[in-house]
């Protein structure tokens, strides 16, 4: 089976965007990326019956490679954002705070240094219908160089160098729009500055990093 760990993966994460409230009933994919070829999800299966077999496998021109299904709406979105950056993963999902978020703000405000992990401000692209090659452009510009966007009136998309980090920051950015919507509702957030939001980044490019006894490190 091409892209067989790719593939797998999928599934793993698929099955916790239920229980992580990420998604309701069918919506939502998630796709990864190995050289020219792509893993995605098809279109309207149930998750908790979702195997790896049925997840397909397209080159980034959109040929299939080994697909039983038709893929998700949202291919010509993914296949985009791969061919405009340097993800290796995508989650896409319809998450309850960021698609309220969607349909308030332009760009979510940084509301908590967390906000770092995304490169800055996260952008709301323009509302486009869903699985079109006008949702895909909007979507690309919006990513620009960061590693998430939210899009209007829709959902969310994060990238990662990996399914893992891409999942990770899809969860963290519901939580951000949770929190601003939490916030708003009974007065004007405080917002972290630039120079603030620097020196988080700088923080969190070495987090994890294992360390000699004796050096600092939260």
């Amino acid at each position: 089976m091409v892209l067989e760990q790719e593939r797998g993966q999928i599934v793993e994460y698929c099955r916790r965007l239920p229980s992580d409230g990420l998604v309701v009933a069918t919506s939502g994919n998630i796709s990864a990326r190995s050289g020219d070829m792509v893993a995605v999800t098809p279109s309207g299966v149930d998750y908790e019956q979702l195997t790896a077999d049925l997840v397909g496998v397209y080159r980034l021109d959109g040929a299939p490679v080994e697909a039983r299904l038709a893929p998700t709406t949202e291919l010509p979105m993914h296949l985009a954002v791969y061919r405009q950056t340097r993800a290796q993963a995508i989650v896409h999902t319809h998450s309850t705070a960021a698609t309220a978020v969607s349909t308030l703000l332009d760009e979510l405000p940084p509301i908590h240094y967390l906000i770092a992990m995304f490169g800055g401000p996260v952008r709301v692209a323009r509302y486009a219908t869903y699985g079109t090659d006008e949702l895909a452009a909007e979507t690309v510009e919006a990513l620009g160089a960061r590693t998430g966007c939210i899009l209007g009136n829709h959902g969310t998309v994060t990238i990662g160098a990996t399914l893992g980090e891409a999942y990770t920051r899809a969860v963290y950015l519901e939580w951000l729009c949770d929190v601003w919507l939490r916030a708003s509702a009974v007065g004007r957030p405080r917002v972290l500055t630039p120079a603030e939001l620097e020196q988080v980044r700088v923080k969190l490019s070495t987090y994890g990093t294992s360390r000699p006894h004796g050096e600092a490190g939260d």
